[in-house]
């Protein structure tokens, strides 16, 4: 006994030394000398959970995780960090990390007859039509004459940078650009000449001879325009495979799309593809409309000669589905409408402008449950998803969809800890936690792999969900001061679920970084289910990363997204307007 008691001391104090034996592990910088253009910086990472932490002799703050992070406001030059941990006397590691901040030069003028750039907007190779405009910019030699193409006047811009000349141009109908790159030539006050050409090309296409595609996949969509940030362009919406597009454009990798009279749109080049020569541009009049219901859901039918694009959207306060069809005109003479849907309340229709016929649906119920919009044959089909008969949790299906995973790590901790796990731990618990409760879960991951997110919606749009929550950390280039818990949603009719779910997460002591709405998150894109993208905490801060490292914290996160969820339906029983 005495022997076991022995050999049971001496494992429990080489652990606890092992525990305690002196590192520095960083995860921002993951050099030792950096040269930066910014003069904040932050080193982070981990230490030993009983080691103190020095940088140049001051302490630094090490959380029970060992994690900490440490602010540097630089001066320009060379400087060193000495970085000391240490346990207890005659234990420690150091480890010296070197900066080099420097000004950005300021922007340098031409001094010889010369131009240094060429900048055409929109950015990428253009096909191009009458109407269309091409933007230049131009850094050549100041107090010169700078044309493009034959005879495109650019300016030299006051108040700015001496040197820089723009222009735009309207493409005109005798206008023949071959697919070329555009000549720029700058003129000195003695004629001389140089000659450079812009890095794309541009080329026309004739407004006498369309150029039809239709849409391929199952998740084509439409973009507003050409802006692109983290999360992609603003998105329309999607659109069923099949649908007649007029192109009439392309800049880069995206094709420019002719809507109706007034209104175009953008969709990816590889989302279509082209029918021959001789077809017709996308147009049709309207038949008449059918509303009615089976066993699931309601609907809404309208016929049409073709398969046209569209875009639908939610109103709240009181609640609508309006979709908009483009290049419809309307011959539509009455509405047949049956006693057996259970969601619609009235449907009517108008044409808001030439080439757009609107369709509007009024709801029974504030809370809108989903609705897709597809076609069959060429009749359009607007499909109503009803409000579930019992709103209790053990008779409703919820996706639970565990973000990142695999090669898609997401964000990472200050301890080394990783989204794709945290966000794999915390789902699963929400999902034992809801099937404990009855709630049927499905997902699209229950352990470490990678799905993409397109076979995610694909599933979820298959599977046909009562509501979805997806599951993620937040993170900051600035570790110290954001912190907190957010939810996200994108169509309005959606935004009570996520903002029961923030309400509930705040109580856990977390601080506040918003209920965000519009947002062009991918999992937020369906418009057939509610959902809700739950970015739990900030991985990045210390604070926060300790939180969610801890088993009952996460189990805590899940209550707390259960208890959302169950206001949500409370609030959809009492029809909250």
């Amino acid at each position: 006994m005495q022997k076991l008691f022995l050999l049971v001391s001496i494992f429990l104090v080489t652990k606890v030394a092992a525990q305690d034996k002196p590192f520095i592990k960083l995860v921002e910088p993951l050099k030792e000398n950096n040269n930066v253009k910014v003069s904040r910086n932050f080193l982070i990472g981990s230490t030993c959970k009983t080691c103190n932490l020095t940088v140049n002799g001051t302490a630094v703050k090490v959380y029970p995780t060992g994690a900490f992070a440490y602010e540097l406001n630089l001066k320009t030059g060379d400087t060193a960090f000495n970085m000391i941990a240490f346990a207890t006397p005659g234990q420690s590691v150091n480890k010296k990390i070197l900066y080099n901040y420097s000004l950005p030069a300021p922007p340098d003028t031409v001094k010889t007859l010369n131009i240094a750039s060429i900048e055409t907007f929109p950015e990428g190779n253009l096909m191009l039509q009458p109407g269309d405009k091409i933007k230049f910019k131009v850094k050549a030699l100041t107090g010169c004459t700078v044309v493009a193409g034959k005879n495109i006047p650019l300016y030299e811009v006051p108040n700015a940078m001496p040197g820089i000349y723009q222009g735009e141009y309207v493409v005109k109908a005798g206008d023949s650009f071959l697919v070329s790159k555009l000549p720029v030539t700058i003129t000195d006050k003695t004629g001389n000449t140089i000659t450079k050409e812009t890095s794309n090309t541009v080329s026309m296409f004739s407004p006498y001879n369309p150029m039809i595609a239709v849409t391929k996949g199952r998740l084509a969509h439409l973009l507003f325009g050409l802006g692109e940030d983290r999360l992609g362009g603003a998105k329309i919406g999607y659109v069923d495979s099949l649908v007649l597009l007029n192109v009439v454009g392309k800049v880069g990798t995206k094709y420019k799309v002719q809507l109706s009279k007034y209104r175009t749109a953008f969709i990816d080049d590889d989302a279509v593809q082209f029918l021959p020569k001789g077809n017709f541009t996308p147009e049709s009049l309207t038949g008449n409309l059918r509303t009615y219901g089976d066993s699931l859901f309601d609907y809404v039918t309208v016929g049409l000669f073709a398969r046209l694009p569209y875009q639908s959207f939610q109103l709240v306060d009181p609640s609508k589905i309006v979709v908009d069809v483009f290049g419809a005109t309307n011959n539509t003479n009455w509405i047949t409408q049956l006693e057996n849907v259970k969601e619609i309340k009235n449907v009517y229709y108008e044409q808001t402008e030439d080439e757009i016929f609107r369709i509007t649906i009024e709801l029974k119920h504030p809370q809108h449950w989903g609705h897709q919009v597809y076609y069959k044959g060429n009749m359009l089909v607007v499909k109503i998803k009803r409000q579930p008969e019992n709103l209790s949790l053990d008779h409703l299906t919820i996706a639970v969809d565990a973000g990142h995973g695999g090669s898609n790590t997401g964000a990472g901790g200050p301890t080394g800890s990783s989204e794709k796990a945290l966000a794999l731990a915390v789902s699963l618990k929400l999902q034992k936690s809801l099937e404990q409760q009855g709630a049927k879960v499905i997902m699209t991951r229950t352990k470490e792999k990678f799905v993409d997110n397109k076979d995610r919606i694909l599933f979820y749009r298959d599977s046909t969900p009562d509501l979805l929550i997806s599951i993620h950390l937040n993170s900051s280039a600035d570790p110290i001061r954001i912190s907190g818990t957010s939810t996200y949603y994108r169509y309005i009719g959606f935004r009570d679920l996520s903002h029961d779910i923030y309400k509930r997460m705040l109580e856990l002591g977390l601080k506040e970084y918003g209920n965000t709405g519009s947002f062009n998150f991918m999992l937020n894109s369906p418009i057939e289910y509610p959902n809700a993208l739950v970015e739990t905490l900030f991985i990045s801060n210390p604070e926060d990363e300790m939180k969610i490292l801890d088993d009952n914290f996460q189990q805590q996160i899940a209550d707390k997204i259960i208890s959302g969820i169950k206001d949500f339906l409370e609030s959809c029983k009492k029809e909250r307007q």
